[in-house]
């Protein structure tokens, strides 16, 4: 396991680092991504691992603000680490690989990732989609006051991220409670991909596989009573989507 640590620019400053856990098999795309988030505009502290069993292992040993992974790795791949992980946290989770398949892209979205980046990749492309997604939680956890969306069947509480369907707590990951919460907080308003995209991940969308319908799907199959005839996400042919209040 190796540390990577960009040292803060004044000593006055002290600035408090995101920690990201990294990783890959493949030692020069390890030394890539390091240098890639050094050089970046936010502070970070990289914590390299070259399997997904270490992985495993430095999860469970400190908190991390974002876990970054290939998929194709010895002992423990990608996917089965994403899928643990998101078993117990809801830290956000970027999957990092060659796949680059339909049939992957939707596997690790069902499996809780909230981005998947196909590698080769571009340096500040990589920046801005990690500073989109912690910028993101960062800006639920700086909340002031309780925001809590109450619908007929469908409570959310944004500083405490709790989501409660029918009375029954549902658990979320980020993006999927990022993007139930713009769509509840303006129930019957219809937004299309492009915008919803923009809204809730972050930045402009970047010609990757439809992640809001992804993650549509992944949303239905938790607080749908049928996921494939739902009631409170609904789409608008040729528009978007839309949450109802009823």
């Amino acid at each position: 396991m190796a540390f990577f640590k960009r040292p803060a620019k004044e000593e006055k400053e002290k600035p408090i680092p995101r920690r990201i856990l990294v990783a890959d098999d493949d030692p020069s795309i390890l030394q890539l991504i390091a240098k890639t988030l050094h050089d970046s505009r936010y502070l970070y502290e990289t914590v390299l691992v070259k399997d997904g069993l270490e992985a495993m292992k430095a999860f469970e040993k400190q908190p991390f603000d974002l876990i970054l992974l290939d998929v194709t790795m010895p002992f423990i791949d990608g996917f089965q680490a994403c899928r643990r992980i998101r078993e117990c946290s809801d830290v956000p989770i970027v999957i990092l690989t060659a796949r680059s398949g339909p049939e992957d892209i939707v596997h690790g979205f069902d499996l809780g990732a909230d981005d998947y980046i196909t590698k080769p990749f571009r340096n500040e492309i990589l920046n801005a989609r990690i500073g989109a997604i912690l910028r993101r939680v960062e800006g639920y956890r700086r909340q002031m006051a309780p925001t809590v969306v109450q619908l007929k069947n469908l409570m959310l509480d944004q500083p405490h991220h709790i989501v409660t369907v029918r009375e029954q707590e549902v658990c979320l990951t980020p993006i999927e409670f990022g993007l139930l919460f713009f769509l509840s907080a303006n129930a019957g308003q219809v937004f299309d991909r492009e915008t919803l995209f923009r809204e809730v991940w972050g930045y402009e969308h970047l010609g990757e596989a439809n992640l809001v319908d992804v993650c549509v799907h992944r949303l239905r199959e938790k607080i749908e009573l049928k996921a494939s005839q739902p009631q409170i996400i609904l789409t608008i042919r040729g528009v978007g989507y839309k949450v109802v209040d009823q």
